[in-house]
């Protein structure tokens, strides 16, 4: 071959590599802890459920199946892929025979609309069943609030921390939810990011979010109210005004609550009573604010080895008697890391709502999951550690989240 036919050859060229843009590199590490965690202990879980096979004697709507996965659509994960396949149906209340544990019969609209109708539209752009759709959305959704409370906790304890943070969030107790027909990983994706956003001073981005979070739960009143007192607080200051401006605070402020308010308002409008929403979920469900009698009567309880309380579910009970325990060190250690106060606001409200009303007390660490600032402390003094102790720990905490964040709540009592 001559010189000329050799500087002509062809050369063979590599494609071009997929590169992440910079931005989204930081959230690797989280999201990569976040999803082995879970996928450990959902493993671990399934292995205990057909180990023990009780599931295939329970009732599909009440956790069981044919099939393992299938508990994770059960109780709670019913009623939405209900409204996702049929809407809703709005009637007035149906009393129920006296002497039960409720007086009126059980209604979808309980149930918010943002997480069935992501779940339908999910169903009807992918052609996956209602069922795979749920699946992914809480999925996909547990990796976007896993992202969140990485950027939030990495502002203020660095990267590392945050890391940790999203790590922590995946084998606290009662995550089993995060990868389940339940909104909270949808719930939590909006908190987060909704608090980040307030952080940065992003108040349009908040009072959208904020909107949102208000079709997704009920409690969504704690989030919206942070931003509001964070927006006024913001507005009132002088430091505030001059730096961020007056409407985009009030806008957040506004728009927060439109989302909540109009869906507890089309609930009264449709069963013709303005307080319809609280009446069913205080007759149907007996979840009601209650000041908190009903958490310190279940404390009392089983402080004694009793079961003499409504919702009584012995391992359930005692894993969150330890959670409501920590409760007090925890609040004390974020307290001292000076946060910020749409994060201050949003952890202590959550807590009094939750202690404060009568609920499944077994299910309080699965309504203590999007309180994640309570993380910071934690992740902060973690972060000090060395990789193989950290190794070390969520590969055990990976492997028991299987029993005490899944098996625990959703076999051995009611999630």
């Amino acid at each position: 071959m001559s010189a000329a036919q050799s500087n002509t050859a062809p050369t063979t060229e590599r494609p071009p590599r997929t590169r992440l843009p910079p931005a989204a590199r930081p959230y690797l590490p989280p999201l990569a802890l976040y999803g082995a965690a879970k996928l450990t202990g959902l493993l671990v879980f399934a292995w205990l459920l057909t180990s023990a096979g009780d599931y295939r004697d329970k009732d599909p709507r009440f956790g069981g199946g044919a099939h393992w996965w299938d508990v994770l659509s059960t109780w709670d994960g019913w009623w939405y892929l209900q409204v996702a396949q049929k809407g809703y149906h709005p009637e007035p209340l149906r009393p129920l025979a006296p002497g039960g544990q409720f007086s009126a019969e059980q209604n979808s609209v309980a149930f918010f609309p943002l997480y069935p109708g992501l779940v339908r539209a999910v169903s009807e752009v992918t052609g996956l069943g209602l069922y795979g759709a749920a699946i992914l959305v809480s999925v996909l959704c547990s990796f976007v609030a896993a992202a969140g409370i990485y950027a939030v906790l990495s502002l203020l304890a660095g990267a590392r921390a945050g890391t940790i943070a999203a790590g922590l969030w995946a084998v606290a107790p009662a995550a089993g939810v995060e990868w389940a027909v339940y909104t909270e990983s949808l719930f939590v994706a909006i908190a987060a990011w909704t608090c980040h956003a307030v952080m940065r001073r992003r108040w349009v981005t908040a009072g959208l979010l904020a909107f949102l979070s208000g079709l997704s739960r009920p409690t969504a009143a704690v989030l919206i109210g942070a931003v509001g007192l964070a927006a006024l607080v913001t507005v009132v200051r002088r430091d505030g005004r001059r730096e961020q401006g007056v409407a985009a605070p009030l806008y957040a402020a506004i728009a927060a609550p439109l989302g909540l308010l109009t869906y507890i308002a089309w609930v009264g409008w449709s069963m013709g009573d303005l307080g319809a929403y609280f009446s069913l979920q205080r007759e149907a469900w007996a979840h009601y604010f209650d000041f908190g009698a009903y958490t310190l009567d279940v404390l009392r309880n089983v402080a004694v080895g009793h079961g003499d309380y409504l919702f009584a579910y012995a391992v359930p009970d005692l894993i969150a008697v330890q959670v409501v325990l920590a409760l007090p060190f925890l609040v004390a250690l974020l307290l001292r890391k000076r946060p910020p106060l749409v994060l201050t606001a949003y952890t202590l409200a959550s807590i009094v709502t939750i202690l404060g009303t009568q609920q499944m007390f077994g299910n309080t660490p699965r309504y203590l999951l999007p309180v994640f600032p309570l993380l910071l402390a934690p992740a902060a003094a973690m972060a000090r550690l060395r990789w193989p102790s950290l190794v070390v720990f969520f590969s055990t905490a990976a492997v028991a989240s299987g029993w005490y964040a899944h098996y625990v709540i959703f076999e051995l009592g009611i999630p």
